[in-house]
């Protein structure tokens, strides 16, 4: 008996992965709404639901984080801070595409997990 671990998620095909694809690059210029409409109408396939709850989640941990920037901007404090959350949204958006290009799961590393 071997001691691999197996994934629980099968080898997505080339469909599923060029729809994560698009969603991720999507969630670049479109916020959370790309992410909500895969969750909700690709429920049935299990890699693109992954991708599409993970986008959503960091696209809600984006947008919670444009939110308190814009509190900030009061003590001018948030105009430092909305380039921060810009470039990190950038650079995880284009991350998640280049795992969704290979089929991988991805994970942002401090995302809030708010859709389980």
């Amino acid at each position: 008996m071997s001691n691999e671990i197996v994934d629980t998620v099968a080898t997505p095909n080339q469909d599923a992965k060029n729809i994560a694809l698009i969603g991720w690059i999507a969630t670049i210029f479109f916020g959370f709404i790309p992410g909500l409409a895969l969750y909700l109408l690709k429920a049935d396939d299990v890699y693109i639901k992954d991708q599409a709850m993970e986008a959503l989640n960091w696209s809600i941990t984006t947008l919670i984080g444009y939110a308190i920037a814009t509190v900030l901007t009061f003590i001018l404090i948030g105009g430092l801070i909305f380039p921060v959350i810009m470039l990190c949204n950038l650079i995880f958006c284009i991350m998640g595409a280049m795992a969704a290009s290979k089929g991988e799961q991805f994970r942002v590393p401090f995302a809030l997990r708010l859709i389980k």
